[in-house]
């Protein structure tokens, strides 16, 4: 039997907050100043949805460790600046966690100190404070199922009941391994076909959440 659903589950960039656009352009960025070229799509493809650690290995298996190491150092400057200047919440977002009557929670690759600051500068911090998770605290990060099963843990509900609301590819492999479903948000950069499969729900405006988790 289907079960109800508990929890509703968030990614954070991408999804909460309108980062991604600015991740990626930062990454373009330091690739072509530290010698590995890479186009928006292929930056989507490699990094988006994975840790930062996750990263910086490719990196350093492109690049080796002491470059991987400048790269990491300067993508935190130049993304924290970014984000100090550009960032908005995903367009929609604020008027669908209006319309949500069920327990949420964030669920991230990133880190707290990252969501601390995303978050916070879109006003949607104290909406999630004390209920927001990072694959930092896990041993494993997205496409493995832990830091989805780690908040259902810490929330009290069963991973059958949940939903995640994801952008990216490793992000809804994850929630799939979890036993969740899950709605891919198609809206940012990652394309709908690479968020499709089994249990996963693609939709296109955030607008559009309430109707979807009222249908599940």
């Amino acid at each position: 039997m289907i079960k109800p659903i508990g929890l509703v589950i968030f990614d954070c960039d991408g999804v909460l907050v309108d980062s991604e656009r600015i991740a990626v352009r930062v990454q373009v960025a330091l690739g072509a100043c530290l010698g590995w070229p890479l186009s928006e799509d292929e930056v989507v493809d490699r990094f988006i949805g994975r840790t930062h650690a996750a990263v910086r290995e490719q990196v350093a298996v492109q690049l080796g460790e002491e470059t991987a190491a400048v790269w990491a150092e300067r993508f935190e400057e130049l993304h924290h600046a970014a984000v100090e200047a550009d960032l908005t919440p995903v367009d929609g977002l604020p008027e669908a966690l209006d319309a949500l009557a069920l327990p949420t929670c964030v669920a991230s690759s990133g880190s707290h100190e990252k969501m601390r600051h995303t978050l916070g500068r879109t006003g949607l911090y104290e909406r999630f404070a004390g209920r927001i998770y990072s694959a930092t605290e896990v041993s494993r990060g997205k496409p493995a199922p832990d830091v989805f099963l780690h908040a259902a843990r810490r929330m009290g509900v069963d991973p059958a009941a949940c939903v995640v609301v994801e952008d990216s590819r490793p992000g809804v492999l994850a929630a799939r391994a979890a036993g969740m479903r899950c709605l891919g948000y198609a809206g940012g950069l990652t394309p709908a076909r690479h968020l499709e499969g089994p249990g996963t729900t693609v939709f296109h405006d955030m607008r559009e959440l309430p109707a979807l988790i009222a249908a599940l």
